[in-house]
Parts: C-alpha cells; sequence; structure tokens
C-alpha cells in the first residue's frame, strides 16, 4: 500500500490535528506507546497497535472503549486489502456497508465503511 505522508508530516498531523481535535488514548508499555485509539463524533477515526502487541486484547478494549462512549454506534473506514482488521472489526459486531474505489482517500486504496449497531436497535 502507498504511503500518503512521510514520517515527519505523519508527527506534526497527530500534534496538529488528531490530538487537539479528538479524543486520543494509548496503551503504553514501559514509557512506550503500543496502541493508539482515537475517536470524533461517532466515528473510530484511528485505531493501530504495534504489530508486536496485537492478539493481547488492546484492540478489543480499545473497541469496547469506543463503544461504552458511543452506545448509540459507531463507524469507522478501513482498506480492503486489510484482512486482519475486516475480521477484527467483524468479530467485534461491525459490520461492513459501504465500499469505494479509494478516490475519497489519501492513498487512493479502495476502502470499507464498517458500522456497528448496539443489540437491540
Amino acid at each position: 500500500m502507498r504511503r500518503a505522508h512521510s514520517d515527519e508530516e505523519v508527527r506534526g498531523w497527530i500534534r496538529d490535528v488528531l490530538l487537539p481535535g479528538h479524543d486520543v488514548w494509548v496503551a503504553e508499555s514501559h514509557g512506550s506507546v503500543v496502541g493508539l485509539l482515537a475517536l470524533s463524533e461517532g466515528t473510530i477515526e484511528q485505531l493501530y497497535l504495534d504489530p508486536a502487541w496485537c492478539g493481547r486484547g488492546i484492540g478489543g478494549r480499545f473497541v469496547a472503549l469506543a463503544q461504552q462512549r458511543h452506545p448509540d454506534g459507531l463507524q469507522l473506514w478501513t482498506f480492503q486489502v486489510n484482512q486482519p482488521a475486516r475480521r477484527f472489526y467483524e468479530r467485534h459486531g461491525f459490520m461492513a456497508v459501504e465500499r469505494t474505489d479509494g478516490s475519497r482517500n489519501e492513498e487512493r486504496e479502495p476502502d470499507m465503511r464498517y458500522v456497528w449497531t448496539p443489540p437491540g436497535r
């Protein structure tokens, strides 16, 4: 997958856009960030884990936190090629509701919108 931004640009975006404009949580171990969750208006904007920390329950805890903070429902986008993320979200009750050709994202990578609706709604 094509990278749309340099590491320096990403750090600046996190500092200037993500942190001031979203609710952000991090998971850390021994002073190092190993995961990040960013929420905005019922949307999981970012959920990333250090690959070495996948499969340890951190992602599930982040999703549970997001669901607790937004009990009426959530949505998110992920790339179609990201099979591990798609399986993860589907295991946590998200349903794929839209696919695009990627023309609306910076990476120009086909993506999918997932929605979580709480049980009984």
